[in-house]
C-alpha cells in the first residue's frame, strides 16, 4: 500500500492544534475530564476535509507497515459501516462526498448518530489513528467557538460559570492554515468537498 502524499503545511497545522490543545487544556484544569478509553466524541457521524482524508489515509498507510492485522480491522470497521448506512447516506455513495444542499445538511444532523466512528478500537476505546486524528477530534473536550457559540463536551466543565468556560477557549487554527491546504490539494487536482471517516479508511 502507498503512502498518500500531504501537503508540506500539515504537519504545521497538527503542531498548532496541538499546541492549541494543550493550552486550553493546562487553563481548563480538572473541568476536562477527557482520557483515554472515553468514547463520547468518538461515537456519531460527523463531516471531516480532504486534508483530514489524505492525513487518516497517510497513518492508515503506516499502521499498515507496523501491524497489518490492526489496519485490516479498521479497513473492515469502515466498510461494515458504509454498507449499514449508506442507503441513507446524504451524499454521494459511491464517492463519500457529502452533498451540500440545505435538504442533505438537515439529513446529516441526524445521521448514523449512534455508530462508533470504525478507527475507534471497541475493545480497547481507544483510536488506532490518533497520531493522524482529523482537525475537529483534535480540538473536541475544551470550548471551541462555532456558528452556533461556544460548544463544550457534554462530560466537560460541570460546574463551571459561562466566564469561566470562556476563558478556556481553544483557537483551532487563528490563521486559518487548513482553508490553504485545501486550495493546495484542489490545485493540484485533488478531491474537493466533504465527507465522513468511514469513506476515508474503506480501503
Amino acid at each position: 500500500m502507498r503512502t498518500p502524499s500531504l501537503p508540506k503545511g500539515d504537519n504545521r497545522l497538527v503542531q498548532i492544534v496541538d499546541a492549541a490543545l494543550v493550552n486550553a487544556s493546562r487553563r481548563s484544569g480538572s473541568w476536562l475530564v477527557c482520557r483515554p478509553g472515553c468514547t463520547q466524541c468518538c461515537v456519531g457521524v460527523f463531516s471531516i476535509s480532504q486534508l483530514d482524508v489524505a492525513r487518516l489515509q497517510h497513518g492508515l498507510a503506516r499502521l499498515q507497515e507496523k501491524d497489518p492485522e490492526r489496519a485490516q480491522a479498521v479497513r473492515s470497521r469502515a466498510r461494515t459501516a458504509i454498507r449499514k448506512f449508506s442507503a441513507t447516506f446524504p451524499g454521494n455513495p459511491n464517492t463519500g462526498i457529502l452533498a451540500q444542499d440545505a435538504n442533505a445538511e438537515a439529513a446529516f444532523e441526524d445521521f448514523a448518530n449512534d455508530d462508533p466512528c470504525p478507527v475507534l478500537d471497541p475493545t480497547t476505546g481507544t483510536c488506532d489513528l490518533y497520531d493522524w486524528r482529523p482537525i475537529t477530534c483534535r480540538a473536541f473536550g475544551p470550548p471551541v467557538r462555532s456558528e452556533e457559540g461556544l460548544g463544550v463536551c457534554e462530560l466537560c466543565f460541570h460546574g463551571a460559570t459561562t466566564e469561566q468556560i470562556a476563558a478556556c477557549e481553544m483557537e483551532v487554527d487563528p490563521d486559518d492554515l487548513e482553508s490553504k491546504l485545501l486550495r493546495q490539494i484542489e490545485d493540484t487536482g485533488g478531491p474537493s468537498g466533504r465527507t465522513v471517516v468511514a469513506f476515508a479508511v474503506r480501503d
